[in-house]
């Protein structure tokens, strides 16, 4: 099949959640900069969570660069991917709203490494569909960040049950490693 459906989709998903999670910042109830305060955890939850659904879009963006075509594994793959993506904007607005609370950010932390678990496995039906010789397996390799992130998730986690700050900060690390562009994909293009 043609990959063009699934990108399409894919972006449009994105663009959606996106949306719900700026949608999920309220209007201050008064015309003061006092009036802000209150906003400040959600805004930065939201911004967190803006940076992730970014690095998940560029991530996908360029991995179906070197993808030629999918099949219903791949298609159910990415599925499983956007699910997990589609719940930022709840975990992102309990975690904020309750201002970093252990349970929100706990669960947070969870929908993170699950969106990572559900990459990783659509990474290696693109693999299996390719084959091992493929491009898109040069591209991803051992896929090491991949694997430093499911880490730095669980340690956020982890963390979180001894201060709901210490897994946010650990959360924060695993997004600014992330913004360190990563040429693998571009190294295999060109």
């Amino acid at each position: 099949m043609h990959k063009g459906r699934l990108e399409a989709f894919s972006d449009g998903v994105i663009a959606i959640i996106i949306t719900i999670m700026v949608l999920e910042i309220k209007v201050p109830h008064g015309d003061t900069l006092e009036a802000l305060i209150p906003l400040v955890p959600v805004f930065l939850s939201y911004i967190l969570s803006f940076v992730y659904v970014g690095i998940y879009w560029n991530n996908h963006h360029h991995t179906m660069q070197v993808v030629k075509s999918v099949d219903g594994k791949i298609l159910w793959g990415n599925l499983h991917l956007l699910f997990w993506l589609s719940l930022l904007p709840f975990t992102t607005g309990w975690m904020g709203e309750n201002h970093f609370a252990q349970i929100p950010v706990i669960i947070y932390g969870v929908n993170l490494i699950l969106a990572a678990l559900a990459y990783y496995i659509w990474g290696n039906t693109l693999v299996t569909h390719h084959g091992h010789g493929s491009q898109i397996a040069q591209a991803l390799g051992a896929n090491i960040k991949g694997k430093i992130s499911l880490v730095g998730y669980a340690l956020g986690i982890g963390g979180s049950f001894l201060n709901p700050w210490l897994g946010f900060f650990f959360y924060i690390l695993v997004a600014v490693m992330w913004l360190v562009p990563d040429r693998r994909m571009e190294k295999v293009i060109h």
